[in-house]
């Protein structure tokens, strides 16, 4: 059953000398990413990509930099083809290393006007074979990069304002945002000037480039808590307060991977204006207190649930911005189960955005091409992404909205899609992730295509999350149906590709994890079989109203299985 988020009280623990905090004096690296952390910061690798390495080729390149320093500006190996699951927890990491990169971009915001759309798919075709997916933190990731191509990728993105700068890496990762900031009728505040001043700020500063983990921020004024904001190390989420009027309100510590925690308010009211600030308040803790000793024990999340809410707002107000801040409400529960936007909808200023579903964020750099001809075609120069690797066209006059939706149609683009297009997503997979263990891009496509065809008329909201491994990128612990890539064996005893399954995860409404049936594993191959016979039971014994979530937390394991 759904687990509720944990907001009981700080746990006892002993934290003994050497856990790495540096605010208590404990500088003496631990491991080997922070010798190489305090050896040379991230960003300054970027002088060594532009002028030795993309002269001199992969072979060139040292290997904390390779491994290490190139993730503070967007770059990782990808795998090298041909290496089956099996092997990805035995290899070395220059084993599994192909000579080609995955290369992240950030859209802070999931904010693109038409001509940064069209550097972003004219890299991707130069450079990338073609490769542009849309992920579920509203950036965009190309593959197949070569070294050698680097800096003229750069000149390309950077031309149109856009940037790779700590696109990955132990460091401020992309701000994601509500993708209908400043245009949707029922916002409670536009979080974007916030958006735009923490970048201005703080990214690419040597302020926060060294932290223990990554850290992910989410902002919105969205009713629709269109933003994740239970799992985002900070998260601002908009709301009213009785007396001062909309602000935010504020929530830390939340995280997936291996060992899920939902995120912690903090029980405070912030207006706009001082979002950034306290923002560099939340990471300056975690800069300074977070536990650097062990990786899988350094993200904010570990310290949030180790002091609790109450002494992380104390410290937050008494040693950084020395000053108390003002309490304030929780957020409402949204009014829809889908937050992505998708579909048809009025703006505050009588013209439309039009939300519409790539299969499990995968595009290519032709389609967005063709999608910055289409919105300019119908008047627009905006495009957003989603969290949900979604997409929008924004500021659409009504009279062109048929037109443009049928032009996104015709490029299987789907406006009105099905719940299973709509609702499922995916990680990149073994295709080029070096930690994946199974496919999930081309299994989550047929996947959808299989479900479509056996079950034409379900209607009800449902979220499929299709991961190649156990760090969660895809948030199996929180869709309805989450599926954890491992291998399995088949009725003949064959080890082969499948999934452990997680059900009745949720954000929004009644935010906990899924719960897993004993035993209950499904091989690749019976993957649409299973999801079908779950959702037809489902769609017969829900009450009305119910929801997928609420029903697996009271069904039975055979219901389940």
């Amino acid at each position: 059953m759904a687990t509720p988020a944990s907001a009981a009280g700080p746990r006892k623990t002993s934290r003994h000398r050497g856990e790495g905090q540096w605010a208590l004096g404990h500088r003496e690296p631990l491991n080997a990413n922070e010798q190489f952390k305090k050896d040379d910061d991230g960003l300054n690798v970027r002088a060594r990509i532009e002028n030795v390495y993309a002269h001199r080729g992969f072979d060139s390149i040292d290997s904390n930099d390779l491994r290490g320093r190139m993730r503070w500006w967007g770059l990782y190996t990808q795998r090298k083809p041909g290496i089956d699951g099996g092997k990805t927890g035995v290899l070395e990491p220059h084993e599994l290393d192909d000579e080609y990169f995955m290369m992240r971009v950030r859209i802070d915001g999931g904010q693109l006007n038409l001509a940064q759309l069209r550097a972003v798919a004219e890299v991707s075709e130069r450079y990338a074979r073609g490769t542009a997916d849309i992920t579920d933190r509203q950036n965009v990731q190309y593959h197949w990069i070569r070294i050698e191509d680097v800096p003229a990728i750069w000149n390309i993105l950077e031309g149109v304002g856009l940037s790779t700068a700590e696109a990955c890496g132990d460091c401020p990762r992309v701000v994601i945002g509500s993708p209908v900031a400043g245009i949707a009728e029922d916002e409670i505040i536009d979080g974007t000037w916030a958006v735009e001043e923490i970048n201005r700020r703080y990214i690419g500063s040597h302020e926060f480039s060294n932290l223990p983990r990554k850290f992910k921020t989410a902002i919105s004024g969205s009713p629709l808590l269109d933003v994740v904001h239970e799992i985002n190390d900070v998260s601002f989420v908009g709301v009213v307060h009785p007396e001062h009027g909309p602000g935010f309100d504020v929530w830390v510590g939340g995280g997936l991977s291996t060992n899920p925690k939902l995120a912690q308010r903090l029980g405070t009211w912030v207006p706009l204006d001082e979002v950034p600030e306290v923002w560099a308040g939340v990471i300056g803790i975690f800069r300074d207190y977070g536990y650097r000793r062990l990786r899988n024990r350094a993200r904010l999340k570990f310290l949030v649930a180790d002091w609790g809410a109450e002494k992380f707002r104390q410290i937050l107000e008494d040693e950084y911005l020395k000053r108390k801040l003002t309490d304030g409400p929780a957020p409402a529960e949204p009014a829809s189960a889908w937050r992505d936007h998708v579909g048809v909808h009025r703006q505050n200023d009588g013209n439309f955005y039009v939300g519409f579903a790539p299969r499990v964020g995968r595009v290519d750099g032709a389609t967005l091409g063709k999608i910055a001809d289409l919105a300019e075609a119908h008047g627009s120069d905006r495009v957003r992404t989603t969290v949900e690797q979604k997409m929008l066209i924004l500021d659409v006059a009504e009279d062109k909205v048929t037109s443009l939706v049928e032009g996104l149609e015709a490029l299987g683009l789907r406006v009105n899609p099905s719940p299973f297009r709509r609702g499922t997503m995916a990680c990149t997979g073994i295709e080029f992730c070096k930690l994946a263990i199974v496919d999930t891009k081309g299994r989550g496509q047929t996947l959808i295509e299989e479900l479509e065809q056996r079950l034409p008329d379900f209607d009800q909201p449902l979220t499929i999350n299709i991961n190649g491994c156990p760090n969660a990128c895809a948030r199996i612990q929180v869709g309805d149906i989450g599926l954890k890539g491992q291998l399995v064996l088949d009725d003949e005893g064959n080890q082969v590709e499948g999934y452990q399954v997680h059900l009745g995860g949720s954000l929004g409404f009644d935010a906990g994890f899924g719960r897993k049936v004993r035993g209950l594993k499904v091989t690749a191959a019976g993957l649409p079989d299973y999801v079908e016979r779950v959702v037809r039971r489902f769609d017969e014994q829900r009450t009305d109203g119910e929801r997928f979530a609420q029903w697996a937390a009271r069904a039975s394991e055979a219901d389940l299985s």
